[in-house]
């Protein structure tokens, strides 16, 4: 019975014993716990700057087409044999200079037998109208003459006409292009004779997008580079589309330039910077402050201690800075410096430098 009682006392204290040491064992990994707590939630120490207004001068860098100020295909009205050719390719052309003749001699001999039957159907007119005033033939029959001599008229005008198309004439002043015919060629009002362009002054046109097209008016001057060229040019906008394109959503606008040297070549592309109003109030960030995210961009402010993640818009940049239209205000206090290593919430050491 004495030795029931000794192995009874020895396995409550084993009982016992492996109860306190597990409490203790609990108590040490608690204690890890909050240690390694402790330690996740000490500040991380960032730069900052205090976000103030700063002048801006707004622009936008855009792509555009240069276009001659006039040009067009040089076609005949009519069809015939080409009797002379009179300009020399890649010459300065006047305006209203002879460029081209069609032969017209069978137009001649059209126009002389239709200038015959009118002076005959004008006399005729001539005598029915002295019947009529005698009463010796009715009002109807000289309304016939009448008729029959309009006509006559008529058809000699219509072939005066068509002979004056035959010679082809500058509708400009421009440098002619190169022909692609020769004399004795049949030419028809399909035939393309050569391109006459006036590049005395060119046409810049480009398109914007539709947020920014408020804020472009007539007159604006607008400067441009073309390639493999470092000469800066001026233009000015002189005329816009009244409507906004449904399909790109973009506003077209056209500007024109002198080009009196020839340096602007038509057909070539300009990179245009396109300046909008000046701004006074504007936020600039650095743009190693942003955090490029799925549906637009974010940085991190301060708030109280803590880190805060903000979403923005943002517009043009400049070399070292961005434009932000949206989610940040003066005053605020972002974030330049280990933005990678901090989360929401987090809390910061902030060490402010100069803006």
């Amino acid at each position: 019975m004495k030795l029931k009682t000794i192995l009874i006392y020895f396995l409550l204290s084993g009982i016992i014993a492996l109860i306190i040491y597990r409490i203790l064992q609990n108590n040490s990994l608690e204690e890890k716990s909050k240690r390694k707590g402790s330690a996740s939630k000490e500040a991380t120490v960032v730069n900052g700057i205090v976000l103030k207004p700063k002048q801006f001068a707004n622009e936008l860098t855009l792509s555009g087409s240069i276009d001659a100020s006039e040009q067009i295909d040089i076609r005949s009205e009519v069809s015939g044999v080409v009797q002379g050719i009179y300009f020399d390719e890649g010459s300065f052309i006047t305006k209203g200079k002879q460029l081209l003749k069609v032969n017209d001699i069978e137009l001649r001999a059209q126009h002389s037998q239709a200038k015959t039957r009118q002076s005959l159907a004008s006399e005729n007119e001539r005598r029915a109208k002295l019947l009529l005033q005698k009463e010796a033939i009715s009002q109807e029959e000289y309304d016939i003459a009448l008729a029959e001599f309009e006509s006559a008229k008529s058809q000699t005008q219509l072939i005066q006409a068509q002979i004056t198309k035959t010679s082809i004439v500058a509708p400009f002043s421009g440098k002619i292009g190169l022909r692609s015919i020769s004399p004795g060629t049949y030419v028809t009002p399909t035939t393309l004779i050569a391109k006459l362009v006036n590049t005395a002054q060119v046409k810049i046109t480009f398109s914007i997008p539709e947020k920014y097209a408020s804020l472009v008016k007539n007159n604006t001057v607008i400067t441009f580079t073309t390639a493999g060229s470092k000469t800066t040019f001026t233009a000015r906008v002189y005329a816009l589309e009244p409507a906004i394109d449904q399909s790109t959503r973009t506003l077209q606008i056209r500007a024109i330039s002198e080009n009196k040297d020839g340096k602007l070549i038509p057909g070539t592309f300009a990179n245009i910077v396109l300046p909008l109003e000046e701004l006074n109030d504007a936020i600039l960030i650095p743009t190693e402050s942003i955090i490029p995210i799925q549906n637009g961009k974010k940085v991190f402010i301060t708030k109280n201690g803590m880190a805060k993640e903000v979403i923005i818009e943002t517009a043009q940049r400049t070399e070292k800075e961005i434009l932000v239209t949206s989610g940040l205000k003066v005053g605020d206090t972002l974030i330049t410096s280990g933005i990678m290593a901090i989360k929401d919430g987090a809390p910061l050491s902030l060490k402010l430098i100069e803006n």
